[in-house]
């Protein structure tokens, strides 16, 4: 069965970051539908899956990563405006039967990204 997961790594503070809002949007016959939403726990994952089974589909989709809230929250001293506050992710999902996972590593000035297992 296949499944999106996610999960978010504070860099700058060697933790996972809990907290953050994410959405999800599936890009589908030009349209943009949000088709999930999560906030990270305590270890930076979501609580579920964000999409599994038939509600995986094939297709575009973007994670939305509220970074901005995350650094207000966690105390950072950032200049207004922020460097970095929505971090987006725009990926494709050829097989749905598969598992994909999209982490996040995170800091106020810069992020990256990979699929992993």
């Amino acid at each position: 069965m296949g499944r999106l997961t996610t999960h978010v790594l504070d860099t700058a503070r060697g933790c996972p970051a809990g907290g953050i809002r994410i959405e999800l949007h599936r890009f589908d016959g030009g349209h943009d539908d949000r088709v999930a939403q999560a906030i990270t726990n305590e270890d930076g994952r979501t609580d579920a899956p964000l999409l599994e089974g038939k509600t995986l589909r094939s297709g575009r989709y973007e994670l939305v990563f509220f970074a901005g809230d995350y650094f207000d929250a966690s105390g950072y001293d950032l200049p207004d405006p922020k460097f970095l506050d929505q971090v987006v992710i725009r990926f494709g999902i050829a097989d749905a039967e598969a598992h994909y996972h999209v982490p996040l590593l995170l800091s106020p000035f810069g992020y990256s990204t990979y699929r992993g297992s």
